[in-house]
């Protein structure tokens, strides 16, 4: 019983210290996407203002591109919000436990998803807006006659958006690699996406003043849907795959050949790693001596937890063992 209470203490102090780690990630992640709204937001005010002067659908379509990054980063922050909030009360429920026994660490690692779930509304999100200006594209080139030559002035705004773009996927990236954050990493996919949108934008509203070719603008336009939708199906394609408890076989695999080397262990009957946000988790099934004492598989289970989570930084491994 007392051994049994020390392991509880151990595993409830090592839990507190991930979980304060991982909070402070998220707490930074939040400032990040902060900045990302501001620029999103300024960027877009002047796109709009010097599409509708300059007439031009192209640096519409980027304004409208950067109205996605404005929602993404919002909804991102909501996710955000949500997997931090450690003292709910009101809005998604009750306080979560301070000791693991009463579920405090599952009810935490499963707020972790809201972040995922949010990042998979940002692809949604992304998907309408480029079906949205692919149809607009595709409607100036069906309708010649309302077409024209964009003003110079909108090169401006898709100089200006360009730049601040690059900047914003520079401080993105950095970031996401340092915090290991899925929010900052699908802004990073966005925003990346956004720059070389506008670069595009940036070619063909100089190639249609220089050739003075009406068409390019509902061309480019098209384009720069496409680069969106793309983006869009990625982080759709990654956050889904991560709420259907996905996980690289590639990567189970290790996890397998690392339990399997431990000489008490008979075989690795079945493993599945899951993402609680950014965190893994694992439930694993191992095969021990039929006559080993309950003691000992005990002792075993603890032993492979720390390992997992010394070697591969997965937060939680839950043990289960069966007789060989």
């Amino acid at each position: 019983m007392q051994e049994k209470q020390q392991h509880l203490q151990r595993e409830t102090k090592e839990w507190r210290k991930i979980q304060h780690r991982e909070l402070n990630k998220l707490r930074s992640a939040q400032h990040h996407l902060l900045f990302n709204v501001g620029a999103y937001l300024a960027i877009s005010v002047i796109e709009f203002y010097l599409a509708e002067v300059g007439h031009s659908q192209t640096l519409r379509a980027d304004a409208l591109n950067n109205l996605a990054g404005i929602i993404s980063a919002v909804l991102l922050l909501v996710g955000i919000f949500i997997a931090r909030d450690i003292d709910d009360d009101d809005l998604m429920g009750q306080p979560l436990p301070e000791d693991i026994q009463k579920n405090g660490q599952r009810l935490q690692l499963t707020r972790f998803h809201y972040e995922t779930v949010f990042t998979l509304i940002t692809g949604i999100v992304m998907i309408a807006i480029s079906l949205n200006v692919i149809y607009g594209g595709f409607k100036s080139l069906m309708h010649p006659e309302l077409q024209e030559v964009p003003q110079p002035i909108t090169l401006l705004g898709a100089g200006v958006a360009m730049v601040i773009m690059i900047i914003v996927w520079w401080m993105n990236r950095l970031a996401g690699l340092k915090l290991q954050n899925a929010a900052l990493t699908a802004a990073s996919q966005d925003s990346l996406s956004d720059a070389l949108t506008s670069l595009g934008t940036l070619v063909a509203i100089g190639g249609a003043l220089l050739f003075k070719v009406t068409w390019l603008d509902g061309v480019a336009s098209i384009i720069v849907g496409i680069f969106i939708l793309v983006a869009g199906i990625k982080i759709f394609k990654e956050s889904s795959l991560n709420l259907a408890d996905y996980f690289d076989p590639k990567a189970e695999m290790q996890f397998r050949t690392a339990i399997e080397n431990n000489p008490q262990v008979k075989k690795v009957e079945d493993i599945n790693a899951h993402y609680s946000g950014n965190m893994v988790t694992m439930d694993v099934i191992i095969a021990v001596d039929a006559h080993m004492e309950v003691k000992d598989s005990y002792r075993l289970g603890e032993e492979i937890e720390a390992q997992m989570r010394r070697q591969f930084g997965i937060v939680d491994t839950d043990v289960m063992v069966v007789p060989a």
